[in-house]
């Protein structure tokens, strides 16, 4: 029985290998542009090796950003209720990912944005295609705004946790979160749904 060449066999050391061929695409192409086949080429890996560790290119990317909560499952919540609600149920899902012991993870990821450009990217990309664009195309506005109003958004998100986590600006570091929902949600819906300038 002759062996495959040319490609790594599933063993100690193949995931790593999948994981860091998938960051570097992620960060390097997007997470739309980044194809399985080419993370495993990179890897030196069957494509099914890739499938076989992570199911899919969601999860790949999830494992890959090493972000404590599934955005798939989060998603959902921000979505049901009524339109005019998802700013509030938004802010108030994220500090409850970002308030619990699991939002350190999060936490170490902003932070290492800040200072270097490549966990910048894959957190732009994480944001944008994970969160953002899932939460928006639910919600019946001009597909041509979506990029503008996820922008908008994210200042915020991403703001609060900057002042609340890392920076700890007083009071918002210390306040209930229900106070920041009934202060920031309004903003974040204005984002998502309503006019925006021009």
């Amino acid at each position: 029985m002759t062996r495959r060449t040319g490609r790594r066999p599933g063993k100690p050391g193949t995931r790593e290998a999948i994981l860091d061929a998938a960051r570097t695409a992620f960060a390097e192409r997007g997470f739309d542009a980044a194809s399985i086949r080419a993370i495993a080429g990179a890897a030196e890996v069957d494509p099914a090796l890739v499938h076989h560790y992570f199911g899919s290119k969601d999860q790949l990317f999830l494992t890959a950003m090493d972000f404590p909560v599934d955005p798939a499952q989060l998603v959902p919540k921000v979505l049901a209720g009524d339109r005019d609600g998802a700013g509030e149920r938004m802010v108030r899902i994220f500090l409850g990912v970002w308030d619990s012991p699991s939002g350190s993870a999060a936490q170490a990821l902003l932070r290492s944005a800040v200072s270097n450009e490549w966990t910048a990217r894959l957190l732009r990309e994480f944001v944008t295609t994970q969160v953002l664009r899932r939460v928006l195309e639910n919600l019946d506005v001009d597909p041509a705004e979506l990029p503008l109003r996820g922008s908008l958004v994210a200042t915020q998100m991403i703001g609060l946790a900057m002042m609340r986590h890392v920076v700890r600006l007083e009071p918002v570091a210390s306040a209930d979160p229900e106070t920041l929902v009934a202060a920031i949600g309004p903003t974040i819906q204005r984002y998502l749904t309503g006019p925006l300038p021009g």
